[in-house]
């Protein structure tokens, strides 16, 4: 199991961490397994999705916030329930077939560190299961 951090900018935002991923993947000489990423954050979530258009990730930003609006009358008053929600819907990790040493990824596919309460530093724990 190996870590690493991500400082996201901006209070909403899909930071790629493909490249991060694999390259631990690398690191552990698994050929044929499974590699699952997690984030031990309740205002942020792991997503495997659209990589080469930038609109993908502002579209889906944009329809959680017109789903999980930031200015309800939520009962959390820390100031970001909406980002405990849409932290809850995209979900806190995600795992990914490895074969012949590399991620199991479709052409377009990414995985992706979702912010939803920063900018802040997350940490991102990556455990490789295999052979």
């Amino acid at each position: 199991m190996k870590s690493f951090t991500v400082k996201s900018t901006q209070r909403e935002q899909f930071l790629d961490i493909t490249h991060e991923v694999q390259r631990i993947v690398d690191e552990s000489n698994t050929k044929e397994g499974l590699c699952v990423a997690f984030v031990p954050h309740t205002t942020a979530g792991i997503i495997i999705n659209e990589g080469a258009d930038l609109s993908v990730r502002s579209d889906i930003l944009s329809k959680l916030s017109r789903l999980v609006p930031s200015n309800e009358n939520y009962s959390h008053l820390e100031g970001n329930a909406d980002a405990h929600i849409k932290s809850a819907i995209i979900g806190s990790s995600v795992a990914i077939p490895i074969s012949e040493g590399r991620l199991t990824l479709g052409t377009w596919q990414k995985v992706f560190l979702c912010e939803f309460d920063g900018p802040r530093v997350r940490s991102v724990i990556v455990q490789v299961i295999g052979k």
